[in-house]
């Protein structure tokens, strides 16, 4: 019935699907095939390119495809790369928007015979390209110039971080080159700050060629006040002053803002950023180890239309200053992992738990390693957070119980990330939807005797819990319940019955075995990415029964399973063909050999971890 549907119609049917779903629908038929890949360049998705001769044919396709996103790797200098670039400037540069080259090597040559090809680009990101700006020559002679302007004259969104040769008079003559860009980032550049205010506005007869320098960057946004809406400065240790220089230059309207790792930034100088720019909707602070909590009362009171805060590692941040975060009614996505004196009290209260304003519409809340955290608060947390919620992170809350977990279960069924890794006081009643045994471990299993199930037949499931249980939670694509080392197999065997789970870490479990491998294959069909490592109980057995089910893994973490043997490695290399990453360091019963055969057989894997693998000797030798 789905073959007689017109084309868009099955396009916009396909576009709910996960992305790996879209991949999985392309196999279907010549229409299936045909609105997959609509739908694939409808949601703007970003193919990664490995630069090699091999590719050639694949961009080629992509190009009659009319891809417009891709990312190219392992680019380096060698004339097979200058023929890929050729290649992609020829096929895909008509109708390319975005494109990364993070991390590349390319010549200036072959970047210029790229970007000359590429006249519609609209995002361009050459963070961590060095060999561009090692010379100081790009974009030096007149004529290529007025080309490469010619080519970026749409360019939106610029990225140029991690370049430890980038300098004044090598970004002017690329951002002169793109007059339209709204989003600069230069995060993790060396910028450097003169301790003195220049008295002159400088101009472009002062631009360094061995410098990048922030007086510099200054005139620029300046310069751009207008149009520039995004600026990433994060890790270029941006004194106050500067910030305060930034946020007052006339007409800028910034949007976005990161400064993540800007550890000489005072709760004063965010004060006044505040201030100047009240339309921010996105502020990173992350790392700012400075700020305390009048930078977050600052925050609450300046920026009413904020959407995205994260104010990760501040270890000075308290209770206290939580509860403004309450007139951010705009907010979606809060971050205060790391902030190891919140409590989440004052939080619960600025969420709606105690007040009579609407919940705020969080779509993501992260509170790991907030190891002050303890049940009565995630209770009132959930209590007050809105259905609208689908991240939650609670890793390394270390004194939550299963009390927690429940409440979780049955307060934010519609949750799609769910990180517990480290709660070690989770057990198995908690997943399992059940009270509380009054009775110590001995008694558990004559109050629950469905703890002892066990199945018989393979397809058979086991029984259902009852109760908030963790199956509440069925559109759960992420979770993590890392070294939670009180759960066995009693519960995971019955509660990881989850379709769409795309990644799963159960890392560090010292009771779990081969049966709970089977359930979780049996359970969860789609998973792409699986941690299971240091589960020494996992055996060449398990694996060669649960393997078949995971035909889409992409990225697998066996390290520290001392059972697994080579035999092992082969049954991957037959049932899992999209492997990708593969991790068996410390693996005793796995030798060289085998992992070179493995990658013999799957040479689409980009990276084995194999340190100490067969057996090595880990005792140090003084």
């Amino acid at each position: 019935m789905a073959e007689s549907l017109p084309l868009e119609i099955l396009t916009y049917v396909l576009s709910f699907l996960p992305l790996s779903d879209q991949k999985e629908a392309l196999l279907v038929s010549r229409a299936w095939y045909r609105a997959a890949q609509n739908a694939l360049r409808e949601t703007n998705v970003r193919y990664n390119i490995p630069v090699a001769s091999a590719s050639l044919p694949a961009i080629e396709n992509l190009g009659v495809q009319g891809i417009s996103c891709i990312s190219l790797s392992n680019l380096d200098g060698s004339p097979a790369a200058h023929q890929v670039l050729q290649a992609v400037a020829y096929h895909l540069g008509p109708h390319l928007q975005s494109l990364c080259l993070g991390g590349g090597s390319p010549t200036e040559a072959s970047f210029m015979t790229l970007i000359m090809g590429c006249p519609a680009l609209r995002t361009l990101d050459l963070s961590g390209c060095n060999s561009l700006f090692t010379s100081g020559m790009l974009l030096a002679q007149q004529e290529v110039a007025q080309r490469a302007r010619e080519a970026l004259g749409g360019l939106r969104e610029l990225s140029l971080a991690s370049l430890r040769d980038l300098a004044d008079l090598s970004f002017n003559r690329l951002s002169s080159c793109a007059p339209s860009l709204e989003c600069l980032s230069l995060a993790y550049c060396h910028l450097t700050f003169e301790r003195r205010p220049v008295r002159v506005s400088p101009g472009p007869q002062d631009s360094s060629p061995s410098l990048l320098s922030f007086r510099n960057l200054l005139r620029f946004v300046k310069e751009r006040a207008g149009r520039l809406r995004a600026l990433d400065l994060s890790g270029t240790g941006l004194p106050a002053e500067a910030l305060q220089a930034l946020g007052q230059v006339a007409g800028l309207q910034l949007r976005e803002l990161l400064l993540r790792g800007c550890r000489d930034l005072s709760t004063e100088a965010i004060a006044v950023l505040c201030r100047q720019q009240p339309g921010l909707t996105s502020l990173d602070l992350s790392g700012c180890s400075e700020l305390a909590d009048g930078a977050l009362l600052a925050v609450s009171r300046g920026l009413r239309h904020l959407q995205h805060l994260s104010l990760r590692k501040l270890q000075r941040l308290t209770d206290a200053s939580c509860a403004a975060l309450g007139s951010l009614r705009e907010l979606r996505n809060l971050d205060l992992a790391e902030c190891c004196l919140l409590s989440g009290w004052e939080l619960a209260q600025a969420l709606g738990s105690e007040c009579k304003a609407p919940p705020l519409p969080l779509a993501s809340l992260s509170l790991a390693y907030c190891s002050a955290l303890k049940d009565a608060t995630v209770l009132s947390l959930v209590a007050a957070l809105a259905p609208s919620l689908r991240v939650l992170d609670l890793s390394s809350c270390v004194a939550l119980t299963s009390r927690s977990l429940q409440a979780i279960c049955t307060k934010l069924p519609h949750l799609s990330v769910l990180r517990l890794a480290w709660c070690r006081e989770l057990q198995d009643w908690g997943l399992l939807g059940l009270g509380q045994p009054s009775e110590g471990p001995a008694q558990m299993l004559q109050l629950y005797p469905e703890l002892e199930h066990q199945a018989t037949d393979p397809e058979e499931r086991p029984p259902s819990p009852q109760g908030p249980s963790l199956l509440l939670l069925q559109a759960l694509h992420e979770l993590d319940l890392t070294a939670c080392s009180q759960l066995t197999d009693a519960s995971l065997t019955k509660v990881l019955q989850f379709p769409q789970l795309r990644k799963l870490s159960l890392s560090l479990l010292p009771a779990f075995s081969d049966r709970g491998l089977m359930a979780v294959a049996r359970g969860c069909p789609s998973l792409e990415h699986l941690a299971v490592s240091h589960c020494h109980l996992l055996s060449d057995q398990g694996w060669a029964q649960a393997a078949g089910s995971w035909p889409r893994l992409q990225d697998l973490n066996l390290s520290s399973c001392s059972q697994l043997t080579e035999q092992t490695l082969d049954t991957i290399g037959q049932a899992c063909k999209r492997l990708r990453v593969l991790d068996v360091a410390m693996c005793p019963g796995i030798s060289m050999a085998a992992i070179r055969r493995l990658q013999a057989q799957l040479p689409q894997v980009t990276c084995i971890q194999s340190r100490f693998v067969g057996g090595a000797d880990l005792s140090l030798t003084l």
